[in-house]
């Protein structure tokens, strides 16, 4: 039985993130994606939050709270992957701006493929990576349907209208399938690391990343949402994929995948009270538009 949750969880996390990006790219134009990234200060800002202070946050909260081996090297790997397209749901749900947090994974997510390879041999040492291993998979699940979701918005867009809904429905319902065969499946690794302090050092990485993010979002606070939610919700397909490719130990893993399951439950709160705050500051400024990071 295991198995076979394990295995339709796999396919959850693939038919999720094409259905997800793809969902994007219909609804948004190839303008309204990379027209923020001209703000150079705006990009910095993004990088920095992502893949220095996170990190760094990963890194040590393993060794403030005396974590085992593959508890911290799961931690230190969630930390280090940025780019999710869940984000893209939380946005949504959030009501902020959707096209500027695909414009968020356009920028991160080929930086991850770049960024693990290079930095966790010196994170977690002995840890064989493979590039390859990453940008493959990233690039077809993610950017690549991204990138044919804008085109067919910008040529045929009455059928990207048709269409982009029946996608997102998809996706919601793949994202139930795939949190509730993940949990099933570890639900005895996920208890073991009730008492190992995984779950403690999980809370504190989200919520430290999405105070990193929201300090670091510029001054509109519609950016801020979207860079605190961007940035706290971490790239637990990538960050899988190398502990599967890299670590024997299977506490690895399932640390990657519980830390997903504390970031769901962390973000959609945080995404609802973005709402509210968001609902209310409109009603109180109507007309003011976002327009960059």
């Amino acid at each position: 039985m295991n198995e076979f949750l394990a295995r339709l969880a796999q396919i959850a996390v693939l038919v999720f993130a094409v259905t997800s990006m793809a969902s994007v790219g219909l609804a948004c134009s190839f303008t309204e994606v990379v027209y923020p990234l001209r703000n150079v200060r705006a990009v910095l800002r993004v990088l920095v939050a992502n893949f220095l202070l996170v990190p760094i946050l990963g890194l040590a909260l393993p060794r403030m709270l005396a974590l085992t081996p593959p508890v911290a090297a799961g931690l230190t790997l969630v930390a280090m992957a940025a780019g999710a397209p869940f984000v893209v749901k939380l946005t949504a749900h959030a009501e902020h701006n959707v096209a500027l947090s695909a414009t968020l994974l356009v920028l991160l997510l080929p930086a991850t493929v770049v960024f693990i390879p290079l930095v966790v041999s010196f994170a977690v040492p002995d840890t064989p990576v493979s590039a390859g291993a990453i940008a493959l998979p990233l690039f077809l699940t993610m950017l690549l349907p991204l990138a044919i979701g804008m085109v067919v918005h910008g040529r045929f867009s009455y059928w990207a209208k048709g269409v982009q809904p029946i996608m997102s429905k998809v996706s919601t319902v793949t994202l139930i399938v795939l949190v509730t065969a993940t949990f099933l499946a570890n639900s005895e690794r996920v208890s073991h690391l009730l008492r190992t302090g995984a779950i403690s050092a999980a809370i504190l990485l989200i919520c430290g990343a999405f105070l990193i993010g929201y300090a670091l979002g510029g001054r509109d606070p519609e950016n801020r949402g979207v860079l605190a939610l961007a940035t706290a919700q971490r790239n637990i397909a990538a960050a899988t994929v190398v502990a599967t490719e890299g670590f024997a130990d299977s506490g690895v893993l399932v640390t990657v995948i519980t830390s997903s399951l504390v970031g769901l439950a962390i973000l959609f709160p945080a995404a609802r009270v973005l709402r509210q705050r968001l609902a209310k500051r409109r009603s109180t400024h109507p007309g003011q538009l976002c327009l960059m990071v």
